[in-house]
């Protein structure tokens, strides 16, 4: 069923388009709500009538979508995770920690509207997008870093597990020398 969009509804479209979706949908949901309008000659004459008050409104959220692009376009965010011994992250950065991390910044932003190039597993700078509108699109990067108290410990872990290696290695190499040592005296003894 093809109906006109009058408001702008998540993951389906903006304002003004016309968009195919099920029957149920349209009926239960987008015409109740005041969302749609079903596409039939009526409806698509009315809308033509009010398509200056649409088009004034599809340009006040463009205009909000690139006002929120300037705050976010080129920025860094630092996110601070514990990791694993080998620098990988404990589960993954998910857009829904990333918009949150931008609310306390003071920028509100879906976390559908969100999309992470891969996925952020591991320690790293990654890049992201933000999709405000049909072409606004922000770019920003997600720096995920240790935590300052993890990072000194494993770095405390290293140095004890290098100076184990370094113990062992002079252990093996003393109880060589002792051997060698010994069979020499052997060779020694049984030679007299």
């Amino acid at each position: 069923m093809k109906v006109i969009l009058i408001e702008k509804v998540k993951a389906l479209g903006n304002i003004g388009e016309i968009v195919n979706v099920s029957a149920g949908f349209a009926r239960n949901f987008l015409v109740p709500k005041k969302f749609a309008l079903v596409a039939d000659e009526k409806s698509t004459n009315a809308i033509q009538d009010k398509q200056k008050a649409l088009a004034k409104k599809v340009a006040e959220e463009k205009n909000a979508a690139e006002s929120l692009k300037k705050k976010i376009h080129g920025t860094t965010l630092e996110l601070i995770r514990k990791v694993g011994t080998n620098g990988r992250l404990f589960g993954a950065v998910t857009n829904t920690e990333i918009a949150k991390e931008l609310e306390t910044k003071g920028i509100t932003v879906e976390r559908r509207m969100i999309t992470i190039e891969g996925s952020i597993k591991a320690l790293g700078t990654y890049n992201v997008k933000a999709k405000f509108f049909n072409d606004v699109v922000a770019e920003f990067q997600v720096k995920v870093a240790i935590d300052a108290a993890q990072a000194e410990e494993l770095k405390r872990l290293q140095a004890e597990a290098q100076k184990r290696n370094a113990d062992k290695k002079k252990a093996k190499a003393d109880a060589e020398a002792a051997l060698k040592a010994e069979a020499e005296a052997e060779a020694l003894a049984s030679a007299e």
